[in-house]
């Protein structure tokens, strides 16, 4: 009895100081430690996620977000004649701010559209480089959207009907620079080696962000002039990994210091429209706009500078195969409107998903990204405990309704049909390997969609 009675004491302390440890786990503030922490498994299920850059940039909308930068430091030749054209001489940057209206911003509205395009996370530009932050910030005085223009917090508005009208995930965009500060360039002139800047403008900001809105991402930008160390970055994320109250559901990209863009963070994407074309070690982020010459909105864009949806699902493609996710931007104009070229292409992504989603969402990369005879195929894969379907995205109809797959290896009882087409296909091995499939004569109006079309394949032995 005095043994069994000792046994069980010990087994208890044992199963309650486990308890304990795990409970009392703390990520601690060097990268070694962070990137330890598992990335939240929703963020690789999403795969598509919208990016919405929005700000006093808007109201120019001339050339790029970057405008203040390129007409005031860069004195950019077009810039500066477009401002001497047609505004006052002594027209400012912050002059624009009351022209930032907003007055069609409806954020249940942007939630629809959000919702019509597929995507399950999205990430809004809270602040830009220009550091107009568009929520009442207790740290920028008279320069945010709550105090000058729209009188409103975009970020709040936004955030609650996301999450009341969808199950869109919700993230912040946020620049940790802001060009003009004065304190941030007092930094700057002392060598980075005092943090002014820091402690009194972007560590409060970050901190107001995440305990006021409790978004999903926090998506840093603004790092590249100064390591981390000026940044105060891995003390930022230590709490929020720790303290905070998304600790255990948000994702963090990379751009945490010059010195850590694609080597550290919860996930890649290194540079704007990073699609490195093959698997990556680390899970990352493919981050592009739908406008080929920016991600604010251009009044003068013409509609060839904007991705076409075979461009854009081809992208998709090649991004989802090896393993990244998709960040696709939209601009809105200065009132608040998603101009009906991004409203097309959205609900055009959101009717493909609706057809192949299955090849998308929580997939995982396959043995091979893309085919190893037949060009402009990618691959990826679902697992389902021993079985594996395989999806071979085409990016082009075949001319004589036949299509050779090099990498799939065949078995006896191998499936092959297409994404929301009913019926299975006939195919047979291929002298030089892999498959030849034969897809029957198809009438346009019972094609399961207008481009880009999914094989999915069971049964095989690879």
């Amino acid at each position: 009895m005095e043994k069994t009675i000792t046994l069980s004491v010990v087994l208890t302390f044992f199963v309650v100081t486990n308890i304990l440890n795990v409970s009392c786990f703390k990520y601690e503030p060097n990268w070694e430690s962070l990137d330890s922490r598992p990335l939240p498994s929703w963020y690789d299920e999403a795969k598509i996620g919208i990016f919405i850059t929005w700000g006093v940039f808007s109201v120019p909308s001339f050339g790029t977000e970057w405008f203040w930068w390129t007409w005031k430091e860069v004195k950019n030749p077009a810039l500066v004649d477009f401002m001497k054209k047609n505004y006052r001489p002594d027209f400012t940057y912050p002059d624009f701010a009351p022209q930032f209206t907003a007055e069609f911003f409806n954020a249940n509205e942007w939630a629809e559209i959000l919702k019509s395009s597929g995507a399950k996370y999205v990430v809004l530009v809270s602040k830009h480089h220009e550091g107009f932050p568009l929520w009442p910030s207790n740290y920028s005085w008279n320069w945010n959207a709550m105090d000058v223009g729209p009188n409103r917090d975009i970020v709040g508005e936004l955030a609650k009907a996301v999450r009341s009208k969808t199950d869109i995930h919700f993230g912040m965009y946020h620049s940790l620079l802001e060009w003009f500060n004065p304190l941030y360039i007092q930094d700057r002139e002392n060598g980075f080696k005092t943090q002014d800047f820091v402690r009194t403008k972007t560590m409060p900001e970050l901190y107001e962000l995440v305990n006021r809105y409790e978004p999903d991402i926090i998506w840093s930008d603004g790092d590249w002039t100064t390591t981390d160390v000026y940044w105060n970055a891995t003390n930022f994320l230590a709490w929020l990994y720790n303290e905070s109250p998304v600790k255990d559901k948000v994702c963090v990209n990379d751009r945490w210091g010059s010195n850590i863009r694609c080597k550290h963070g919860g996930f890649l994407n290194c540079n704007d429209k990073y699609n490195p074309g093959v698997l990556n070690k680390k899970k990352w982020e493919n981050c592009m706009e739908m406008d080929r010459y920016s991600w604010g909105y251009r009044r003068n864009a013409r509609l060839a500078d904007y991705f076409s949806m075979h461009e854009l699902l081809s992208e998709v493609a090649e991004t989802v195969s090896t393993g990244g996710n998709i960040l696709i931007n939209i601009g809105p104009t200065k009132d608040g409107m998603i101009i009906p070229i991004y409203q097309e292409r959205l609900k055009q992504l959101g009717s493909w998903l609706g057809v192949n989603g299955e090849a998308i969402y929580g997939s995982k990369p396959w043995s091979h990204q893309n085919d190893t005879i037949t060009k402009n195929i990618w691959y990826t894969s679902q697992i389902a405990g021993a079985d594996i379907s395989v999806y071979a995205i085409l990016l082009f109809w075949p001319t004589d309704n036949k299509v050779i797959l090099g990498a799939p290896v065949s078995s006896s009882s191998t499936i092959v049909s297409m994404l929301g087409y009913v019926g299975n296909f006939d195919w047979k091995p291929n002298p030089g390997g892999g498959i030849e499939v034969t897809i029957p004569p198809i009438t346009m109006n019972k094609l399961p969609c207008n481009d880009v079309w999914v094989l999915k394949l069971e049964n095989l032995l690879n």
